[in-house]
């Protein structure tokens, strides 16, 4: 039995340095120093869906077989080599390095066994993100499709298993900008501002074991005017007298409790003494949810939820300012694309990912924008954690941009067809459900300068109803209309404010691009651009301060939040913060943390 053993784990070392032998990341582009690190047994190994969390999972990221065979031709037959999930094809990290067509399909494929301690349970299979369909087969039935590379997904595999290996299959279509599904800065021919494509697997793929009944989903609402939290508890099936139950806790012990009977809504009266959420004081009480039937509980969860509330009032003088928990509050922070040198969407690691996110606690900003992208579950988590606000955005699709002239007001807008508008709306719900339950996200932004809009008011109003509970800036950049929350303006390089509403809060939704190329850690060593040029971290420093002064200025004429372009450099944009490797950080930490710190209190006054 002993040399049984030892066998099977000799076989499973040869194994594991096998697959480590022969991965490699592809291409010579710079890389961060995260991806020296690579574990291709280890990829990403951290729990995917914090804010819902069951104790028993299995990661299904690592070496994977994949080919790429024309578009509609059948399961290939043989595999072209390995790539690491979750990374795009087209990334260095992937180990394939290669573009994928409109003409073509991507194929994964690996094996999987189930834990023997899943029996008699239900098995769902999950994808964080795809990019953009996803056709997938167990043992060969087809057990799901999904279109939208922003959002995860789950089909529950259960009928297709068997005992012992079973195979699993992904066929991914991807036809960037060649279609009309949103895609951020995705083109087929990278060039200035538009970046290398990302196609198939970009997040973490994993199994869960589930009850015949359980949750399915937990959509949390704070509201600190009545002291209260409502969490829906959503259920995968309509089974009578099922009990659902949340408890908040605070360090380990039980603050608030709330339960229902045959409906999804539950009601959680908070403590008197109830701690809201801020980004000083980001606090977040912890939750267990569970469903019961006849007494015996069936489902549970674990997560966590935040006391705190974002809306927009009056000022003394009768602007509109953003508010934090009724409170006066600046946003302030950087246009964060989350783009990686060796990933494309994907961070090397969690270290990496939650890298840029500390960075921009550390240099004094409250807010990020995240820009036409969504990150991993993980990413707004951390936001959560550490305090900082967020603007989501839509990632942008179809044609840019048609900007009528420098008002930007009600001009014409993009016609897109039947299938198109349906897909947009589609997505952009999958988004904001998926993303509603996070504290941290206090704004929704459907449009990005004119790029792809459509029906602007229409989608402006039906966003605002779906989440009241969130700011809606219809078009950050323009074409506005008298529609939202938000008029934001983009202006390059210097701040500047040439429109203003006395009806909505007024944002500089872009600034700066102040440009530093630093040699060795250029994505291109021949080609590098920015909205402006220096040549040492003096020279740029002097400059964003020198904007930050006249932000200042800008915030008492009615300026209620601020984005400056941008967290790191990006492909061969040179404009960053930090180069696009992450090894050099191109402004004087301390210096831009004095003026960020002035900015992000610049409202506190009007709170006394």
């Amino acid at each position: 039995m002993k040399l049984k053993s030892l066998a099977i784990a000799l076989a499973a070392i040869s194994t594991s340095l096998h697959m480590s032998a022969q991965y490699a990341p592809a291409g010579d582009k710079i890389k961060t120093e995260w991806a020296s690190k690579i574990d291709v047994e280890n990829v990403w190994n951290e729990y995917p869906r914090p804010i819902m969390e069951r104790a028993d999972w299995m990661n299904l990221n690592g070496l994977w077989d994949y080919a790429i065979a024309k578009k509609n031709a059948v399961r290939p037959s043989k595999f072209d080599g390995d790539i690491l999930v979750p990374f795009a094809v087209e990334s260095s990290l992937s180990g394939v390095g290669r573009t994928l067509k409109a003409d073509e399909a991507l194929w994964y494929a690996r094996e999987f066994t189930i834990p023997s301690k899943w029996k008699n349970k239900r098995v769902l299979l999950h994808f964080g993100a795809v990019d953009w369909q996803a056709d997938v087969w167990v043992n060969n039935v087809k057990v799901g499709s999904h279109t939208g590379g922003y959002t995860p997904f789950c089909f529950d595999i259960t009928s297709a298993l068997k005992s012992g290996s079973n195979s699993l299959e992904v066929r991914v279509l991807d036809s960037t900008d060649a279609g009309f599904q949103p895609r951020g800065k995705q083109v087929s021919k990278p060039e200035g501002i538009w970046y290398t494509p990302v196609s198939g697997i970009w997040q973490t793929v994993w199994l869960e074991p589930v009850a015949d009944t359980y949750i399915s989903d937990l959509k949390i609402l704070p509201d600190i005017d009545s002291n209260t939290l409502s969490v829906d508890v959503k259920k995968s099936s309509c089974d009578a007298d099922i009990v659902a139950t949340v408890q908040v806790k605070e360090n380990g012990e039980v603050v608030a409790e709330g339960r229902s009977v045959n409906n999804s809504r539950v009601e959680v009266a908070m403590p008197d003494d109830v701690k809201l959420w801020s980004p000083d004081s980001p606090f977040l009480y912890d939750l267990e949810v569970t469903i019961a039937k006849k007494g015996k509980i069936i489902d549970k969860v674990t997560g966590y939820a935040a006391m705190r509330k974002y809306s927009i009032a009056k000022d003394r003088d009768g602007i509109m300012r953003f508010q934090l928990n009724n409170k006066f509050l600046f946003h302030f922070g950087t246009l964060d694309q989350g783009w990686w040198p060796d990933g494309l969407y994907t961070a090397p690691s969690y270290e990496a990912m939650i890298y840029d996110i500390d960075k921009q606690k550390e240099w004094g900003y409250n807010m990020i924008r995240k820009h036409i992208k969504v990150e991993p579950a993980t990413w707004y988590t951390h936001c959560d954690r550490v305090g900082m606000i967020v603007w989501q955005d839509m990632p942008s699709g179809e044609q840019c941009c048609p900007w009528q002239n420098r008002s930007y007001f009600q001009g014409t807008e993009f016609q897109r067809s039947p299938e198109s508008e349906a897909n947009y709306r589609k997505e952009w719900r999958e988004i904001i459900d998926c993303l509603y339950s996070y504290p941290c996200i206090a704004m929704w932004i459907p449009f990005n300068e004119a790029w792809g809009q459509f029906k602007t008011v229409e989608i402006t109003n039906w966003t605002k109803q779906y989440d009241p509970s969130r700011i809606v800036n219809s078009a950050s950049g323009g074409n506005f209309f008298n529609c939202g929350d938000v008029l934001d303006l983009h202006n390059y390089p210097a701040p500047e404010m040439y429109l203003f509403d006395s009806y909505r809060a007024n944002v500089l939704g872009e600034y700066g691009g102040i440009g530093f190329p630093i040699k060795g850690h250029l994505w291109a060593a021949d080609r590098n651009w920015g909205y402006i040029q220096y040549n040492s971290i003096k020279e740029v420093t002097d400059e964003y301060i020198k904007y930050g002064e006249q932000l200042l200025k800008l915030i008492k004429r009615g300026f209620t939040g601020a984005v400056y372009t941008q967290t790191t450099d990006v492909e061969i944009e040179v404009n960053g913060i930090m180069t696009y490797d992450r090894k050099v950080i191109k402004m004087d930490e301390p210096r831009i943390k004095e003026i960020n710190d002035r900015i992000c209190h610049s409202l506190d006054h009007l709170n006394d």
